[in-house]
Formats: C-alpha cells, structure tokens, sequence
C-alpha cells in the first residue's frame, strides 16, 4: 500500500460511495412512507364532510341523508338506512332530515340556520336586538324586550309579529325541540296583571310561543319564564337591564331529545323512526 511522504499510510476510499447510497435509499424509503401514509383516506370521514358540504350548499345528500318535508320528528339531522334523498322545498332545506348522531352535520345545519339570522338581523338593522349564538346545548336566539313588547307589556306588538314570523320561516323546516324563554331585569313589578317578574316573563314566553306555533308543531314547543334570575350581565346600568329583558328561542341539539318529557328512553335507534315529541308546553 502506497504511503505518504510522512511514512502514514493512505487510507482506502473506494467504498465510500456506499454511504451516499445507503443515506439515499434510507430517504427514498422515508419519503415512500409519508406519502403512503397521507394517501390513506378516512373513508368515514371523507362522506361526512361530501355530505355536509351538499347539504349546506343546498344540494342533495352524496349518501344516506334523507330531506323531510315536513317538520315532524325531534332531530336537527336524522339518518335513515335505505332511504334516499328528497328534495325539500322549505325555507331552510339544510334542516330537514339527516342523523342522529352525526354531530358533524349538525353543528353545519345548526351554524346554518345562525347565518340567516344574522343575515336577518343585519338587513333590517336589528343585529343589536336579535343575537343568535351557539352554545353546548344548542342555538340560541336573544331578542331584547323592545324588539317585541312595550316596556311592562306582554303584547307582542305588530312589527314584532312580522319579525317573529321571519324567524318561524327559518326554524320551521328544523324539527328539534325549541325552548322560548322569557326573561326581565332585576327592576320589581307589581301590577293587577304582573304581581312580579315571574308572570311578566312567562306571559311574554308564551305570547312568543303561540306566534311560533303558527308555523311550528305544537309538541316541539315549550314555554319558560326565569323573571331575573337568569341574567346574562349585572343589572348595575340601564344598558345592562336591557340586556337581560329578553326572550331567548332556544333549538336543542338533538342528544338532549331523550331528556325531553314524554321521550321513551327505549326506542330503537336501528328503526330508522325518530321518537315523536311530546307536548311539553
């Protein structure tokens, strides 16, 4: 073996190659296996959002997912085995039919439904007076006390008809339970009519109620009244009081059905019948 001048000897280099090509490989392989790996689709997953995606572009299901035409029945979204689409022709296709469940496709109909309330609420310049937001046990729509009554009335005054009646549009084609719950400031009243909050507050729920029921079944509906005990700021200011005297529309999420009176806590959910509401008012 050659040697050099200062009597070391040369090292051999001849095989080095081999580590360039083993760290090439070894990349090779990794980049095979991050590819592989995110062709891997989630079959499951992947027809949930093609269905969402149909549904909230007011097209028919890719699957399983079957359009009602009427609002009978609890569920938001209802799946049905071997049923197939139907067109619905309603105000708020998307609410119709679908799964229970299916919590993707709810939260879809239920931001849906949001949105044209708020689209609502912005064109005739009331979206500081008709409030929807999501919440754990559903939708909830506030609608401050002047938006509806005159100050310490429970006659819905005509202006608010027309408005409520804009909302039933929208939530008659969702077949959920829906809660109207009136609610006042901390300010006492007592009048032959209105001994306290309690009556005033009930009495403009369910004022509320019977315009709702114009166009909603009467089993979905129920009436409440909190009188102030359930505010949603302090009663320090006036612009707070008006905050709190509201009356709320709240829609159900569909998993809260069997806690609904009347609700069998039995039923079969392969039947591929939803549970009849009860009368609950």
């Amino acid at each position: 073996m050659a040697r050099k001048s200062g009597g070391e000897p040369e090292k051999d280099n001849s095989e080095r190659w081999l580590l360039t090509y083993s760290d090439l490989i070894t990349l090779l392989m990794i980049f095979f296996v991050v590819m592989y790996s995110m062709s891997k689709v989630d079959a499951d997953k992947f027809q949930a959002m093609a269905e969402s995606l149909s549904i909230t572009l007011g097209g028919a299901s890719t699957a399983q997912v079957e359009i009602g035409t009427s609002p009978a029945g609890p569920n938001l979204i209802e799946t049905y085995p071997t049923k197939t689409p139907e067109p619905s022709g309603d105000t708020l296709e998307e609410g119709k039919g679908a799964g229970t469940g299916n919590a993707d496709i709810e939260n879809m109909t239920i931001e849906s439904i949001k949105q044209k309330l708020d689209k609502f609420a912005f064109d005739n310049q009331i979206e500081t007076k008709l409030v929807s937001s999501i919440e754990e046990r559903g939708l909830v729509i506030s609608i401050q006390d002047t938006l509806l009554f005159e100050s310490g009335s429970a006659v819905i005054t005509p202006r608010a008809r027309e408005i409520l009646e804009k909302i039933n549009n929208v939530l008659a084609s969702a077949p959920n339970y829906i809660k109207v719950e009136g609610h006042t400031d901390d300010l006492p009243i007592n009048t032959d009519r209105f001994p306290s909050n309690w009556e005033l507050s009930v009495l403009r729920a369910t004022n509320v109620l019977h315009i709702m029921q114009e166009r909603i079944p009467a089993e979905q509906l129920s009436a409440t009244g909190y009188g102030e005990f359930r505010p949603v700021t302090t009663n320090d200011n006036e612009i707070n009081r008006a905050r709190n005297r509201r009356v709320d529309l709240v829609i159900l999420r569909s998993k809260y059905d069997l806690t609904e009176p009347g609700q069998s806590l039995e039923a079969d959910p392969t039947s591929g019948t939803p549970p009849t509401p009860s009368n609950n008012q």
